[in-house]
């Protein structure tokens, strides 16, 4: 199993995640809709969405900000190979009283 380290940047994720959040994640997993998944946008970005279902296209994510961002709605779904982690658990701040991240299975 690979894990690694991934910082929040930006607003778009607001309020279960902010900028500079950091979140432990892991490679090669298989999302289940409701995680938080690292993906790869079409124009190359790097992006914290979060999965809402599987499409035949590949997963449709979406942002928890609908006033901040880019998702599914504008650029559809996301292939596989672009669904590059899924977010176990955020390790910083430690505390927050905003609702926490899903944690994958």
């Amino acid at each position: 199993m690979r894990v690694g380290l991934v910082v929040v940047s930006g607003r778009s994720m607001q309020p279960t995640l902010q900028s500079g959040d950091r979140l432990l994640v892991r490679y090669d997993a298989v999302p289940a809709p409701g995680d938080l998944a690292v993906v790869r946008l079409p124009d190359a970005t790097l992006a914290v969405k979060r999965v809402v279902r599987r499409e035949p296209e590949g997963w449709w994510v979406e942002r928890d900000n609908p006033d901040e961002g880019v998702d599914s709605w504008s650029v559809g779904a996301i292939t596989d190979q672009d669904v590059l982690a899924v977010v176990t658990t955020r390790v910083w701040p430690i505390r927050r009283s905003r609702r926490r991240p899903r944690v994958s299975r």
